[in-house]
């Protein structure tokens, strides 16, 4: 093998695992970094992990991470946001977007928001 080849393939072994993990980690996020949703939320239930969970009416669900140890309640955020129709700001990665909730208001009202 070449130097060149090989100085090719080094930087390849340091670089891609450093954006693969960049493309997967969602650490700080900043609302311009966010795909912005309106969304009718239809059913709120705990997922893995102390996630809450959020289906909306089409069929769609996005989630808090580690909602319930963050201190949220299912009951009041079903009484406050079901049935009703909600500003998601969705984190975006490297590759596209997730489902990972960075921001969640009802009208002019900041339910929770990951945003400092």
């Amino acid at each position: 093998m070449s130097v060149r080849k090989g100085i090719i393939a080094l930087t390849l072994v340091i670089i891609l695992p450093l954006l693969f993990i960049k493309s997967c980690v969602i650490y700080n996020p900043k609302p311009e970094d966010c795909k912005v949703i309106s969304a009718k939320i239809t059913k709120i239930r705990e997922g893995s992990t102390y996630d809450i969970q959020f289906k909306t009416e089409n069929e769609k669900v996005y989630y808090i991470n580690r909602g319930l140890e963050l201190g949220l309640n299912l009951d009041s955020l079903n009484a406050k946001v079901l049935n009703k129709t909600v500003t998601l700001h969705i984190a975006t990665l490297l590759f596209g977007s997730t489902k990972h909730i960075s921001q969640l208001t009802l009208e002019n009202e900041i339910i929770f928001s990951e945003f400092n």
